[in-house]
């Protein structure tokens, strides 16, 4: 009978000196988890790549905000044009202006004249325009809150403004950059609307409505939303309506072709002027 030998070198197992057989050696168990540092380290790099990531998510929000800014004005200006298809001219600036203290004018505004075309037939069959803009018989129409008159980057939201709905743009009345604005420049005039050739410095550089971003008397229905420009966009004092907005570096403007376009507050002042004019005669280059 064969008999295997066993090799010195490798016994299967070893014995102590009492012959019995030594228990097999316990290999320690590996490691599964983060050490301190390891885990502050992985901290360390999200924060990093967070801190860059945030700008760009920023910059996109205000991109995109500004964009629907623009989309509002491009409505406002075709609603403008089906005006003037029904009319053969423009909404004038507003209907029966008031003076200060002065209850016994209508005082409507050019955003309360479009709104069939803005899609809001019942609305405006709901307002009686034989009424004045404050009137108790308009009230409840008045404190309708339209999307399409309010910059998604202005910081009112939704809110009322003394109870009638908000409104974050204003027709151009003319310019006082330049020189006094009488008679009006602008094409967005109270109690005189404007055919389109009438605006003879073209309709493609002659800007009719504009950013006012918070300015007091922002209401859609109420025709103090018209203004002449007399400084720089986005720094005029809170008391005066001119062109401003909360977007960096400038506005948005909506010009008569229906056009509408980020006007830079970086811009020349006489050709901001100029783009507030009607039939100035100015040469407006690039802006």
């Amino acid at each position: 009978m064969w008999i295997p030998r066993l090799s010195r070198a490798n016994p299967p197992f070893q014995t102590t000196g009492a012959g019995n057989a030594a228990p097999p050696k316990i290999q320690p168990p590996s490691r599964v988890g983060f050490t301190l540092i390891e885990l502050l380290v992985v901290i360390a790099i999200i924060a990093v790549l967070i801190g860059l990531l945030l700008p760009a998510v920023q910059a996109a929000r205000q991109a995109a905000r500004q964009g629907q800014c623009l989309n509002n004005l491009r409505q406002i200006g075709i609603a403008m044009h089906g005006y003037h298809g029904t009319y053969a001219y423009l909404p004038p600036g507003g209907w029966e202006w008031r003076p200060f203290n002065n209850r016994t004018r209508k005082q409507l505004a050019w955003s309360a004249l479009i709104l069939p075309w803005l899609e809001q037939q019942p609305l405006a069959t709901s307002l009686n325009l034989g009424l004045a803009f404050d009137h108790a018989g308009n009230a409840t129409a008045a404190a309708t809150v339209l999307m399409v008159y309010l910059c998604p980057e202005g910081p009112r939201g939704t809110s009322l403004t003394e109870g009638r709905g908000s409104c974050d743009y204003g027709g151009i009345f003319g310019e006082r950059i330049t020189s006094p604005n009488n008679p009006p420049k602008g094409a967005m005039l109270y109690d005189r609307p404007l055919r389109l050739v009438q605006i003879k410095d073209g309709t493609s550089t002659t800007l009719i409505v504009s950013e006012d971003t918070g300015w007091p008397d922002g209401q859609w229905i109420n025709a103090r939303n018209v203004f002449d420009q007399a400084f720089a966009i986005n720094a005029a004092p809170p008391f005066e309506n001119d062109i401003r907005s909360n977007h960096p570096g400038g506005a948005n403007g909506l010009f008569a072709d229906g056009s509408a376009r980020f006007l830079k507050e970086t811009m020349n002042l006489r050709t901001l002027a100029a783009i507030c004019t009607r039939a100035g005669g100015e040469i407006v280059g690039e802006f």
